[in-house]
């Protein structure tokens, strides 16, 4: 028996030209899907509801710029099926001011639905004022448990999002005490 296939732990960090094409909707909703299990176009298109055509046509572009790649075929008779799977578990946008980043709260309250009775769900928002190395230290933890959510096992029959983000704001703050 054969190992299932997991994509190389750890982060790829993108380039402005892969953020861009993972800009994408379509392609978005692919890298998405891959990170369950490797996928043919075919699988693709049907959880998508796309054509194969539009779908083997973001494969390609996403394959050329190194964000997926085939990790393994299979004959259908007298065809060769390609699986593709994702090259790395975290994709990692750059910080650009003039690239349009995707918005993930928008992507995240669009695609949110309400709980059935069963299925949980939190959210919660907190503010802090922190030190540099503090935003750092805290940024890599939680980076740290996004890639733990991602890589858990794939069971149950919901699909459950994770979103979380250290971002800078607006807020006032007290001085310190004297």
């Amino acid at each position: 028996m054969t190992k299932p296939y997991e994509p190389d732990e750890g982060l790829l960090e993108l380039d402005i030209d892969q953020a861009r094409l993972l800009s994408d909707e379509t392609r978005s909703q692919i890298i998405i899907l891959l990170a369950e299990r490797p996928a043919t176009t075919a699988q693709l298109a049907e959880a998508l509801a796309r054509p194969k055509g539009t779908i083997g046509h973001h494969l390609k572009a996403m394959e050329a710029a190194g964000l997926i790649r085939v990790v393994r075929t299979r004959k259908v008779r007298a065809l060769t099926e390609k699986y593709y799977g994702r090259i790395a578990r975290t994709y990692l946008f750059p910080n650009v001011d003039d690239f349009d980043q995707p918005d993930f709260m928008l992507e995240a309250l669009g695609e949110m639905r309400r709980s059935q009775e069963a299925e949980g769900a939190f959210f919660t928002l907190r503010h802090a004022r922190l030190a540099e190395d503090r935003l750092e230290e805290f940024g890599r933890r939680v980076q740290a448990l996004a890639e733990e959510f991602a890589a858990l096992p794939r069971s149950g029959t919901t699909v459950y999002g994770f979103i979380a983000g250290v971002y800078p704001t607006d807020r006032p703050s007290l001085k310190e005490d004297e």
